[in-house]
């Protein structure tokens, strides 16, 4: 009799697992699916779904990226400065606008806020630099 729960159960725990996934993905702009994410990418075959799955996305919204993704994968994991020259030469005018956008997005999404400690150092910085004073002595009155 138990046998026939067994695929009920099963559903359950996977309705459960979306559920907790697509919880995740909204909390907190998915901070703690990340790292799941991340471990998740280890396992080959994830890994290439995950990576199917992406160059779906970016087809259907941005061709001309997807386009120019695919002119400069070719160029394999660690190409040299010319190669890379001459494929970004070789796009088109509006996949290398794509791409040059995508890298801007990129680089701007992994840089972190400044804490306290940072934002001190670089006003102390910009303070010892400031133009005009170079040269100057400053005079202490008594």
């Amino acid at each position: 009799m138990s046998y026939f729960l067994i695929p009920l159960i099963i559903l359950i725990v996977l309705v459960v697992l979306m559920g907790i996934i697509a919880f995740l993905s909204r909390f907190r702009k998915g901070r703690y699916l990340r790292p799941i994410i991340v471990g998740l990418a280890k396992i080959g075959w994830i890994r290439r779904m995950f990576e199917k799955a992406s160059q779906a996305q970016i087809e259907r919204s941005q061709p001309e990226l997807a386009s120019a993704l695919r002119k400069l994968k070719r160029l394999g994991p660690n190409p040299d400065p010319r190669k890379v020259h001459q494929a970004l030469m070789s796009l088109t005018v509006a996949e290398r606008r794509a791409y040059m956008e995508a890298q801007e997005a990129q680089v701007g999404s992994q840089t972190e806020p400044m804490n306290r400690q940072l934002r001190r150092g670089q006003s102390k910085i910009q303070s010892t630099t400031k133009p005009g004073s170079a040269g100057r002595k400053s005079r202490r009155r008594k």
